[in-house]
């Protein structure tokens, strides 16, 4: 049976929780397999562009030691996406990119809520390579712990709030920005009545796509 792996690039088991949750309906009795893994070296959280740097050689040595037929890096800052490409044949999927693609395919305008301010460079670094960054009608950050964000209840109002505001200014799908931010998604849908992707689903189903197509 096909073999997709979903690696967590932060040492957060919970965030790793989190993620599988959310691909629980991605995952069908005659597979492919999604196997969700925590990258042990990684930091608490992809923060800065340190975070960023750090756990790119992590994560292409993780996936050289594997033998997966898809791979699924399960940050929004598509860390060492580039590189991990360069050491395997086997598709590779960041979940930013996958969700751009997801959200143009839904509207004109997307809006992302990021974990933290210097989230947004990465986010518009994934959006001029997709050649997508004037699709973007602005993008709000939280500015707090992925603690607070694992939490059920802690930043769900932020989150919303932040949603709203991005509606205000135009958008007309939400990407949110953080693995962290996977359980509020329905929240979050609920108050906007738009569509909110989250981008571990849409990596995944990308990548499921990719598996089936080359098995048929």
């Amino acid at each position: 049976m096909a073999r997709i792996l979903v690696i967590n690039p932060n040492s957060s088991e919970a965030c790793s929780a989190g993620i599988s949750a959310a691909l629980e309906p991605y995952r069908f009795p005659t597979g492919p397999v999604l196997d969700v893994v925590t990258l042990k070296d990684g930091p608490p959280a992809i923060y800065s562009w340190s975070d960023w740097h750090a756990v790119v050689e992590p994560l292409c040595g993780l996936v050289q030691r594997s033998d997966a037929d898809a791979y699924v890096i399960a940050c929004a800052s598509d860390p060492g996406l580039e590189a991990v490409r360069a050491v395997t044949l086997r598709p590779v999927f960041g979940i930013f990119r996958s969700a751009v693609a997801t959200a143009v395919a839904h509207a004109e305008r997307l809006g992302v809520i990021a974990l933290v301010e210097s989230s947004k460079a990465r986010h518009r670094l994934g959006l001029r390579a997709m050649g997508l960054e004037g699709r973007l009608a602005g993008e709000i950050a939280l500015n707090v712990s992925m603690d607070s964000l694992l939490d059920p209840a802690a930043a769900r109002c932020s989150l919303i709030a932040a949603a709203r505001d991005l509606v205000g200014l135009g958008a007309e799908t939400l990407i949110l920005g953080c693995t962290g931010m996977a359980h509020h998604a329905t929240a979050i849908r609920d108050a906007v009545r738009l569509p909110v992707i989250e981008p571990s689903q849409a990596a995944a189903a990308l990548a499921i796509g990719a598996v089936l197509s080359v098995a048929r």
